[in-house]
């Protein structure tokens, strides 16, 4: 191997920054035996949130404000400026939840000013405050393998307001919650009317914060600066297709503050300030004794810029504060066209180690169906699942398709059908949507039926129709269809039941969503699909969990293709087809094997158990992080390797080689995240083991024997 390329092959692997001293503790490697308190302090003038890696101290006297909010991890100081707790639009006129006024200097705030600061009797002003244990947010069960079932622990505090004048009898609740173990807080508000009229709530502003800028600029506009990176923000308000969360978000805004006179940018642009709420809504009426409960943000202190580490604690967010996005069924995506097919299937997963069948898109099943006759039949066909150890699901499709001008959404603009997302969809607050819910739910009550998978509802379709009985109209028309999806997958989710769903609604209890994919790949030929399925992975698992994301492999022709496209039969393209299952589950993540069954052959049945039983021997250390290695390119080897401390395996890489001749190629392969500082005892598949010193760089290196067009499997311990 030439020098150059061992060299270049070397600077691949850029070494991992660590924050942690010689002898510290670092919070995603060994964890934090620090507990979530929240303690009174100053006289009782100060309530501090504290678990060791962030804190947030607030004053409550003559009102309530932020004051501090500190990574305790690096020791910066995120605040700058007091804002408001929160802000409402209330029958068209704003008004400020909490606040302290007084500080003339915006770019700091020294805590010798706080004393002299003012409240204002124009603002919801602090009655008490309760603490609490943190609460399940979600009453989430799972019958499925998961490498979390534990709910997130930690400490709750409720500011109760109230305002005196015109609008007294309106309650206002502010709930912050800590947690154990990370650096995280959520925060959310309740709204109690018992003003004795119904009010019309506008618009919800759940969080302000006056940030410290990310950088200093003399000309830029707001939307084009960098804004702060030491905090990560994320809510239960998230779609528009795109398989991430940063380009699925709807709430987080940030703005600059005029107010703030001696930033940099000679026209104030530079954004400081950052707002949760949703752009649209919620615009509802709230009638008296009713109770409105906005969406809830999570907020993630970050202690590095680098995107491995910065994903791995969002993933370590994820796993503690929704457990159900860890769990992970091996399942097969099926065709069917009549019950006898699905029974083989049920019998081909149960043979091979599958845990789930999933009827496909295309196949037989109608869950809109509640006739006696249907639900009895699928029922009979879930209870032989059941006795096989299979569970069973099934997809639905609500959006991309037109029901009627009375039920479908309504474009504001003509008052007619059309401008959805993907231009006509039904409402889900029209009588047909609300009956699809209800369908929904007696199917599953009805059949025992273990997943679903939702084919829609697509990004907040906004209705102008006046005649739909879940919305009035077109102000409220998001949020309430949102609290109509988000009530049916609370539901199915406090029953068991798995939900793979096409947006990002992982926190109101979906389980899956796709990699990210285009769909007309799958009928480039195998060779193709291959590398892209290898980029999807790569590129799907920054942000998102093994479990968190699902792929494709299609047994059978899918949307165009021809021969060359497809594993069928599956006994002529065996090397394909087990490359195929060894990459995805190689990186933890289930694909849709789309087709009439798993095998059609004893020797593919064989070679389908193997790599089933593979994958179950390692599914732990498999379903943990994935550290990007090298991206397929077609051009070099390319891998990923999973990590997780707390296990006897701590790492495991999988390693491509796509060229036609075999290679040898010398890496660095990086052992922080794994917990190992002295020492490694590698193994490459079954074979010998051999002890590896670790560098200062977290490293170890490792000469490695690929064959052409092949692929194997390194285990570190």
């Amino acid at each position: 191997m030439h020098t150059k390329t061992t060299l270049l092959i070397i600077l691949l692997f850029t070494s991992i920054t660590t924050l942690a001293q010689p002898g510290q503790r670092d919070w995603l490697v060994q964890g934090t035996t620090k507990k979530s308190i929240i303690r009174v302090e100053n006289d009782g003038k100060d309530i501090v949130l504290d678990n060791g890696l962030v804190r947030r101290t607030f004053r409550i006297r003559p009102n309530v404000a932020c004051t501090e909010y500190v990574n305790l991890v690096t020791g910066q100081q995120l605040l700058r400026a007091v804002e408001p707790e929160a802000k409402l639009t209330i029958n068209g006129k704003e008004l400020n939840v909490g606040g302290l006024y007084g500080q003339k200097e915006k770019a700091y705030l020294l805590s010798e000013w706080i004393d002299k600061f003012t409240a204002s009797d124009k603002d919801f002003k602090l009655v008490k405050y309760r603490i609490d244990n943190i609460k399940p947010y979600l009453n989430s069960s799972t019958k499925f393998w998961s490498t979390n079932k534990v709910q997130s622990k930690g400490k709750e505090i409720s500011f109760e307001y109230s305002l005196d004048g015109e609008l007294k009898g309106l309650v206002v609740t502010v709930h912050y919650n800590l947690y154990d173990g990370l650096p995280l807080i959520s925060k959310w508000l309740s709204i109690e009317n018992h003003f004795g009229k119904p009010i019309k709530l506008d618009r919800v502003v759940n969080e302000v914060l006056g940030l410290v800028e990310e950088q200093s600029a003399v000309v830029g506009k707001t939307n084009a600066m960098e804004v702060q990176k030491g905090l990560y923000f994320e809510s239960n308000y998230a779609f528009n297709n795109s398989m991430r969360y940063d380009l699925s978000d709807q709430t987080t805004h940030w703005k600059r503050d005029a107010d703030y006179t001696s930033q940099v940018n000679y026209d104030y642009n530079t954004p400081v300030k950052v707002e949760i709420y949703p752009e649209s809504g919620p615009g509802i009426t709230l009638s008296t004794g009713e109770m409105f409960t906005s969406i809830r943000t999570w907020e993630l202190t970050m202690d590095s810029y680098d995107r491995q580490r910065r994903g791995m604690a969002i993933q370590k967010m994820y796993s503690t504060i929704a457990p159900w996005t860890t769990a992970n069924p091996i399942f097969m995506h099926l065709v069917s066209k009549d019950d006898e097919q699905v029974r083989t299937a049920i019998d081909q997963c149960a043979a091979t180690g599958y845990e789930a069948l999933i009827l496909s898109f295309g196949s037989h099943i109608n869950m809109e169906d509640t006739s006696r006759i249907n639900l009895q039949r699928w029922k009979t066909l879930a209870d032989h699942a059941h006795n096989k150890g299979i569970a069973i699901g099934g997809y639905s499709l609500f959006s991309s398709r037109k029901i009627s001008v009375d039920d479908d959404v309504i474009d504001i603009k003509t008052g007619k059908p059309g401008g959805a997302f993907f231009g006509n969809a039904p409402c889900f607050g029209s009588r047909w949507g609300l009956g699809y819910r209800d369908k929904i739910k007696t199917f599953f009550q009805s059949t025992g039926f273990d997943i679903w998978e939702n084919d829609g509802p697509y990004p907040g379709d906004l209705c102008g129709s006046k005649n739909h009985p879940g919305h009035k109209n077109y102000e409220d028309s998001q949020w309430r269809q949102m609290e109509i999806q988000k009530e049916l997958y609370h539901w199915l989710n406090a029953k068991g039941v798995y939900i793979n769903a096409p947006d990002w609604y992982f926190l109101d209890g979906t389980n899956k969503i796709a990699l990210g994919y285009r769909e007309v790949n799958f009928s480039l030929p195998r060779e193709n699909q291959m590398i892209l399925n290898r980029q999807n992975i790569f590129d799907g698992t920054w942000e998102k969990s093994p479990s968190m994301g699902w792929g494709f492999v299609p047994l059978t022709a899918y949307q165009g293709g021809g021969p060359e496209a497809v594993l069928e039969p599956l006994s002529t393209h065996l090397k394909d087809y087990r490359q195929l299952m060894m990459q995805y589950y190689g990186s933890g993540i289930q694909a849709c094997y789309r087709g009439p069954r798993l095998y059609d052959t004893e020797k593919t049945r064989a070679t389908v158990k193997e790599v089933i039983d593979w994958y179950k021997r390692y599914r732990d250390i498999l379903n943990s992080p994935v550290i990007h290695l090298r991206r397929a390119d077609g051009r070099e080897w390319d891998g990923v390797m999973h990590v997780n401390p707390d296990l006897n395996v701590k790492a495991l890489l999988m390693l491509y080689n796509p060229l036609k001749q075999d290679i040898k190629r010398t890496i660095k392969i990086p052992l922080f995240y794994t917990g190992l500082t002295k020492t490694a005892r590698l193994s490459e598949q079954n074979g010998s083991v051999k002890t590896y010193t670790i560098d200062r760089n977290d490293e170890v290196t490792y000469t490695i024997n690929l064959k052409a067009d092949s692929y194997t499997w390194i285990k570190v311990q």
